[in-house]
């Protein structure tokens, strides 16, 4: 079963720069796991972006998530605000 995640991450004026900087570097490297299929962060308006992801399966995106714990975007983002749901779908 698919797992995908959806929402938003709105992150503060004193982190945006920080933020902005370490995504394309957090966007290649999930693209590049195995698990990944599909995966889009995109600024909608200041500090608000969008979050489409979709793994292989559940134990895929905990291993992404696993992934980005220490790394630079964990880090820029760490205050961000995040409104996302899950959920699984049979592909």
């Amino acid at each position: 079963m698919a797992f995908h995640l959806s929402g938003t991450i709105t992150v503060a004026a004193d982190d945006l720069a920080r933020v902005r900087a370490a995504l394309p570097e957090h966007r290649r490297l999930t693209l590049l796991e195995p698990g990944c299929r599909a995966f889009s962060v995109v600024e909608q308006a200041g500090g608000v972006f969008a979050v489409n992801e979709t793994f292989v399966d559940e134990a895929a995106f905990a291993a992404h998530q696993a992934r980005i714990r220490g790394t630079d975007w964990a880090s820029a983002s760490a205050n961000a605000v995040r409104d996302y749901r899950t959920w699984q779908s049979v592909d």
